[in-house]
């Protein structure tokens, strides 16, 4: 099962236990995998007996590496599958939306890769938990699609224009740069994974959601804390006074021939800026786009817009081009239907972001 779903006894109540057990891709999502969350974290919200998820992954290697790329590619390419893109897209989202709002605590344990559709997993637990060896990235902005998976809430929420900053780029965050802008809450060490499961199974959870939410918060903050000066150093640290430097403005192009033209000697900057460089032009404006949108709109209504722009790249080449060329083929060389951001028309760019749903029709029946 790529699902594993376990209902764990306590000295009082039960913890429901989600793994992502798919390790041969990085836990990527697949749309059974993510039915297969949404049906068992329904009945679980009614359930008097589970009183907290926990959400992990599987293997040493990925707690998510965001959705299945290659699966998505083959239904956008295959004209008779064409639905099951949009059908993807929207599971999804609504999976994520359910996570958000969850009516009991939910604890999400992250390690190693943590990308796309996996981070869209983790920020909407209410307990981020990652291990040292995370890298956390959106990266979209590669294959022509965009930050994603409510990534419109928390880039928006991230410090500075950092969220500008990581969707233009993909710049990947180590554990230190996760923690300092707030996109996991606490350091958990490997040996403390398994310890911290029986710790939890020790409580006597009432069914009470604040009740348990305040016993799993001290219980979580009585844990032993690592020595952060053993973690890696933050790059954003390193380079935050350049990245708020370089963003500023109210023009994109301006803004991306700032960051590309800047003279930084740092390998972490410069493999942000190979990403910028080559990545999808338009893609860069839906970034933009959707984080100024976004800024005044509910939870509901950002996992709206982010449908309707989704269902839009489905429609347009640059998504299966970029995937084409950085997964199928691996050539590494997309021919982007624009060549560069000051190229972009405006009604492109607008057209993904058209209403395309109300109350009555939200085809992800968002409560």
């Amino acid at each position: 099962m790529s699902i594993e779903v376990q209902e764990i006894e306590c000295l009082e109540g039960h913890i429901g236990l989600l793994t992502l057990n798919a390790p041969g891709t990085l836990n990527a999502l697949t749309e059974p995998m993510i039915d297969e969350l949404q049906i068992t974290l329904d009945r679980w919200a009614v359930d008097d007996r589970i009183c907290l998820v926990v959400l992990q992954g599987k293997g040493e290697r990925a707690f998510c590496a965001g959705g299945n790329i290659r699966d998505l590619y083959s239904a956008i390419k295959d004209e008779a599958e064409h639905d099951t893109a949009a059908r993807f897209f929207t599971r999804e989202y609504r999976l994520d939306y359910s996570l958000h709002r969850f009516p009991k605590p939910v604890v999400g344990i992250a390690h190693g890769v943590v990308m796309g559709g996996g981070l869209g997993l983790l920020t909407a637990c209410r307990y981020r938990l990652a291990t040292p060896d995370v890298t956390v990235a959106m990266p979209e902005i590669s294959i022509g699609l965009f930050p994603d998976v409510g990534a419109s809430w928390f880039l928006n929420r991230l410090p500075g224009r950092i969220g500008l900053f990581m969707g233009l780029t993909g710049a990947r965050l180590n554990i230190t740069d996760t923690i300092r802008i707030g996109l996991a809450d606490m350091v958990l060490l490997p040996e403390d994974r398994e310890p911290l499961l029986g710790q939890l199974q020790d409580q006597r959870w009432t069914g009470e959601p604040a009740a348990d939410d305040n016993r799993l918060f001290r219980l979580l903050n009585q844990m032993h804390a690592p020595d952060y000066r053993s973690l890696e150093r933050s790059n954003l640290e390193q380079h935050e006074q350049d990245i708020a430097r370089l963003s500023a403005g109210d023009e994109l192009p301006e803004i991306v021939d700032q960051l590309l033209s800047a003279e930084i000697d740092s390998e972490w900057w410069n493999a942000c800026m190979s990403n910028l460089r080559g990545g999808c032009p338009v893609s860069a404006w839906l970034v933009w786009t959707q984080l100024q949108k976004a800024q005044q709109m509910s939870l509901k209504d950002v996992f709206r817009m982010e449908l309707a722009m989704a269902m839009e790249c489905t429609r347009r080449p640059d998504l299966p081009e970029g995937v084409r060329a950085r997964l199928v083929d691996k050539d590494q060389r997309p021919t982007w239907s624009f060549n560069s951001v000051a190229e972009v028309p405006a009604d492109v760019v607008q057209a993904h972001f058209q209403p395309e749903w109300d109350d009555e029709s939200d085809p992800m029946q968002l409560g």
